[in-house]
């Protein structure tokens, strides 16, 4: 905080010391006079009218541009129930083209609101009509799929109702909606980060952090500096430009969820973001995990819990004190935290816990999970060998090398599921020797489908399987946290076969020149589609290649994530790839058509890492 001294002393002066320094604190930690509970509008029937129009919001008293829906933001709750068929009547009254995609609904292609992809956009001063049958239940969402319009507030939530009997049981529940916004414009914030990606990074190591301990050793900024890379670069997009929101309320409106003390209530938590990934507790309650994207799975207690962008994370907690509970949604990087209240009587609030010490980077982030860190993550590394340019010379692990560990962990005995090519005739006996002094960063031998162009600034050397890890940051806390192999379906998979071949997909990037691709090559520059046969079973291993995280959504499918959970293995539409890391899922290309396949970072997105998947009928050429 950079505090004017004598402005400082004039105001402690008039108004006390405390008062005073009221002003200076951040949004999340500010008191509030009273909280908001007012409840989201919601829409449900077979015939739904959506209104798309540009509007103000109001954040914490400040007011800026956005886009919603039939007036709000976030868009009205649209609840439908399993079973029903559903018309749903678009209008577009903006000046530009829009859209809207059902995030995580099983739906034809022609309505799964993609432009350019499955439909051709819905027009300015138009009408779209969306019709399909609802075949789930469960938590999920809706937001446009039109250039950068999701980051201005065009999103919103989507409950379905079992036909049956639900299997979560509760008193109370509340819909958590969890985004990020901005002064800034959309268009304004790429710009920022075309031209200097580490724009809105304000957490960088300093001299005094050196000093405190709080920051690296010297020796190992200097090594980082070698390579280019800022271990404090963990998130694009952060505190210093967007106010997290809750329900489209900030910090300082406090929305509340009321409870009777006593009472199991369901919090439908939906990450909205364009580019936060967020940390949830409630200090004070436990919580248990009882949906993922959507699906049930078995309850699991944690104390938090990761979300990352376009999950959803359903949980029930049961507040026994009649007193107030705060939600926190402490963004990744911890530049900022969401906050909302959790009380039994409107005008409550609890304490705001303190944004923790910010993450930093390491050599796994860097893909060097599996080097041996003991002694230090940098020691005895020649670091000027780990050239960034180089194409080939280096003697490093595959880069599908998570496949066999990650197929190992699969319940399915008698089956044989191909390795992914980079395993193919590789003696692993070799790695004991390896010169750690040759590691190359970019090193296309070990990923021969890879690109080779400017978009890809490196390779990973030796990626790791890091869905057993809580995400970046959370590996010290002193509680559980939440990890993909924690979760396990409630219901036995719909498919168990073996999948009949492998995919290793590289997800690729320049993070100094803010390039993002799928194998190195951009949506805008590849137009041939993944091609998949109706009804096959495919292993899919994502290889993130880069430092930043890439929470990766495939439309008109759920996949099973390879977790070592055999037929309960979890299902989900999106899979967060930590940085340096890997991770499989399996899926059955069960849904004919054109299928969007992206980075649900938004400005990952749009910068290029987006592909589509293609699912043709038996019978046809791929």
């Amino acid at each position: 905080m950079n505090i004017d001294r004598r402005k400082f002393i004039g105001v402690a002066t008039a108004g006390g010391t405390a008062a005073a320094l009221t002003s200076w604190f951040p949004a999340w930690a500010q008191p509030v006079s009273s909280g908001i509970t007012a409840p989201l509008p919601t829409v449900s029937g077979t015939d739904i009218r959506l209104r798309i129009a540009r509007q103000t919001l109001r954040v914490d008293g400040k007011v800026s541009r956005a886009i919603g829906i039939n007036g709000t933001v976030p868009a009205p709750l649209i609840r439908l129930r399993e079973g029903q068929n559903v018309r749903l009547s678009v209008v577009n009254d903006l000046d530009e083209d829009s859209s809207i995609h059902w995030h995580g609904l099983l739906l034809p292609f022609q309505m799964d609101g993609v432009p350019g992809v499955s439909f051709p956009g819905i027009k300015p001063r138009s009408t779209f009509v969306y019709e399909f049958p609802v075949i789930q239940s469960g938590t999920y969402w809706y937001h446009s799929h039109s250039g950068l319009q999701e980051q201005l507030g065009h999103y919103g939530p989507i409950v379905i109702d079992p036909k049956g009997a639900d299997p979560i049981a509760c008193d109370r529940e509340h819909v958590v909606v969890l985004s990020d916004h901005s002064q800034l414009s959309p268009e304004a914030i790429f710009r920022k980060l075309k031209v200097n990606p580490g724009h809105f990074n304000m957490q960088r190591q300093t001299l005094s952090g050196l000093l405190a301990g709080k920051d690296q050793p010297l020796k190992e900024r200097v090594d980082w500096g070698k390579m280019r890379m800022d271990p404090t670069d963990i998130a694009d997009v952060n505190g210093s430009t967007y106010t997290f929101l809750v329900n489209g309320y900030g910090p300082k409106d406090n929305w509340t969820a009321l409870f009777k003390p006593g009472e199991r209530v369901r919090l439908r938590i939906i990450n909205a973001s364009a580019m936060t990934i967020f940390n949830v507790r409630i200090p004070g309650l436990r919580l248990t995990i009882v949906q993922a994207d959507g699906l049930n799975v078995r309850p699991v207690e944690v104390d938090e819990f990761q979300i990352a962008v376009a999950e959803t994370y359903d949980v029930i907690v049961t507040p026994i004190d009649d007193r107030a509970y705060t939600l926190v949604a402490e963004a990744n990087d911890r530049s900022g935290m969401g906050r909302a209240t959790l009380a039994p009587r409107a005008g409550m609030a609890a304490e705001v816990p303190p944004l923790r010490d910010r993450p930093l980077a390491t050599m796994k982030d860097m893909g060097m999970g599996g080097m041996d860190m003991s002694g230090g993550a940098m020691a005895g590394m020649d670091h000027s060998g780990m050239a960034m340019g180089t194409d080939s010379g280096s003697t490093s692990m595959p880069a599908g090398s998570a496949t066999a560990e990650a197929m190992s962990g699969m319940d399915m005995p008698g089956t044989t599921v191909p390795a992914a090519g980079a395993m193919a005739g590789m003696d692993h006996s070799a790695m004991g020797g390896m010169n750690h002094g040759s590691m190359k960063m970019r090193d296309f031998s070990v990923a021969p489908q890879v690109d080779k162009n400017a978009g890809v600034q490196t390779i990973s050397p030796m990626p790791s399987d890091r869905m057993a890890e809580p995400g970046q940051g959370l590996d010290n806390v002193q509680h559980k946290v939440l990890t993909y192999h924690d979760l396990i379906a409630l219901d036995r998979n719909p498919d168990v076969r073996a999948p009949d071949r492998s995919l290793d997909l590289h997800l690729t990037g320049n993070m100094e020149r803010f390039m993002w691709s799928f194998d190195g090559m951009k949506m805008s520059d590849h137009h041939e589609p993944i091609p998949f046969l109706e009804g096959e079973r495919v292993r899919i291993n994502l290889i993130n290649d880069s430092m930043m995280s890439h929470p990766i959504h495939l439309h008109g499918h759920f996949f099973e994530l390879v977790t070592g959970k055999g037929d309960h293995a979890p299902r989900k539409h999106t899979v967060l790839v930590q940085p340096g890391g890997t991770a499989s899922f399996d899926f059955t290309a069960d849904a004919v058509g054109d299928w969007a396949f992206h980075c649900h970072m938004l400005y990952h997105m749009h910068a290029g890492m987006m592909r589509v998947v293609s699912v043709r009928p038996r019978g046809e050429a791929p």
